[in-house]
């Protein structure tokens, strides 16, 4: 496993090392400020590693790290024992990782550290899955290695249902481009030839799928601008639905390359990525509207009539005896502050989840408990220094000092989509995106 040192920040000191994770060793990365008291310790829990077997250390974003070591906090982060979307593995690694780095350190590095008053965790993608769940009861009272987290920080976090959307929209897409009947083992013959770009796949040959429903460039790539007749318009309009409704930058993340990425995934048997022996994907209760009305068109009816429909395994992602699920669900129950963030236009991990972290929270009665910010931004965790920043510092006044802060309205429709949604907390303006307006 590679274990190069990151560099520490300037007031900061940085120690590496490995310890026995979950599913074989870990590496860690442990940050403390300078003079560091052991006031607190926040726990990074890091995103997606890809399909494969090499461990790396993960540093969170600069402007994080220079906003929690200038707090006076420490912070620490795992590799985890495993990639994949080893969500479990992640949730109980950085939890032992929590209680045990101090020995660690010292094994590692002959010093001694103090043991922290105060346990966080924040993180972002299925980072900010595992920051989540790590503070839902389910989890709190399953896991193997118990931390009393005072507060929980999830950047565009991913969840139980990134996986239903992911199956969602490619089987969708199968159906409107009129190769519904086809097996959806097909799909990846059908949507056409990827090429890899280091961290990436771009479809750059469309397939039949693909052309059916948009126009291409003149070099051949797929046009996400240009939708094909009513069929692409519709596909485009399902997908706006089942992202988080009518909102800004949702045509600029549409058209982004992470619908190459969310198309690279589609075909799959349903066991996530290898994690699950069995799917938990089923669409039998699913209605697809490209509409917003009250009630579904007739059209709407006849499509929903006609779309190939599967059923999940209700055994796929058990309650286990010996520690958390392999997909550890974000329930939404929770009693310490969380304080999320996430972008518009993320096509990947979409805002949706946003609403239904905060549609859980109501039914648990704990939505007092849940600030939410949206930035406007296409991209995944595409988020600026000073929106960190203020972020991490709001959410610390919140944690120690009772000072609850203002976050977004993520669930009223007419609020979601106003031109100006999302500005009270973008910090930077991003390019070509369009501009705040004053009220």
């Amino acid at each position: 496993m590679p274990t190069t040192d990151p560099a520490a920040l300037l007031n900061a000191q940085v120690y590496t090392g490995t310890y026995p994770g979950l599913q074989g060793d870990a590496l860690y990365t442990v940050e403390v400020p300078n003079d560091w008291d052991g006031v607190g310790l926040i726990m990074w829990t890091r995103g997606y590693g890809g399909e494969n077997l090499e461990l790396g250390l993960s540093m969170p974003a600069a402007a994080w790290r220079q906003a929690v070591i200038d707090a006076g906090y420490a912070w620490a982060s795992s590799s985890y024992s495993a990639n994949w979307y080893d969500a479990r593995a992640g949730l109980e690694d950085t939890n032992k990782l929590a209680l045990n780095f101090v020995d660690y350190v010292e094994y590692d590095h002959s010093l001694r550290l103090d043991t922290p008053s105060q346990y966080l965790i924040s993180g972002g993608s299925l980072g900010g899955h595992i920051a989540a769940a790590a503070v839902d009861r389910e989890n709190i009272e399953r896991t193997q290695f118990k931390v009393d987290y005072a507060g929980a920080a999830p950047f565009c976090q991913s969840e139980q249902n990134q996986f239903q959307w992911l199956g969602d929209y490619t089987r969708v897409m199968m159906q409107l481009s009129g190769y519904g009947d086809e097996e959806y083992s097909q799909f990846q013959d059908l949507v056409g030839t990827f090429t890899d770009y280091g961290q990436v796949s771009l479809l750059t040959n469309p397939g039949p799928m693909v052309t059916a429903l948009f126009n291409t460039h003149n070099n051949g790539l797929p046009n996400w601008t240009s939708p094909k007749g009513v069929e692409g318009q519709r596909l485009v309009d399902i997908a706006r639905n089942l992202t988080g409704g009518e909102r800004p930058i949702f045509d600029i993340g549409f058209a982004s390359i992470f619908q190459d990425v969310v198309l690279s995934t589609g075909g799959a048997n349903g066991d996530i990525n290898g994690i699950l022996a069995t799917s938990m994907y089923g669409n039998e209760n699913q209605v697809f509207r490209w509409t917003t009305g009250a009630e579904p068109t007739d059209e709407e009816i006849e499509f929903n009539e006609g779309l190939s429909r599967v059923s999940a395994n209700p055994d796929a992602n058990p309650l286990r005896d010996d520690g958390v699920r392999w997909i550890p669900l974000v329930n939404g129950d929770f009693d310490v502050p969380v304080m999320t963030m996430h972008t518009l236009g993320d096509f990947y991990v979409p805002f949706r989840h946003q609403q239904l972290y905060r549609e859980r929270a109501e039914e648990n009665g704990n939505e007092d408990l849940l600030v939410q910010r949206a930035i406007r931004a296409p991209g995944h965790c595409d988020f600026s220094d000073g929106e960190y920043q203020a972020l991490i510092s709001d959410w610390l006044g919140w944690v120690n000092d009772g000072i609850k802060p203002a976050g977004d309205d993520v669930l009223d429709p007419a609020v979601v989509a106003d031109a100006n949604y999302g500005c009270t907390f973008t910090v930077v303006e991003r390019v070509a995106l369009p501009a705040c307006t004053p009220p």
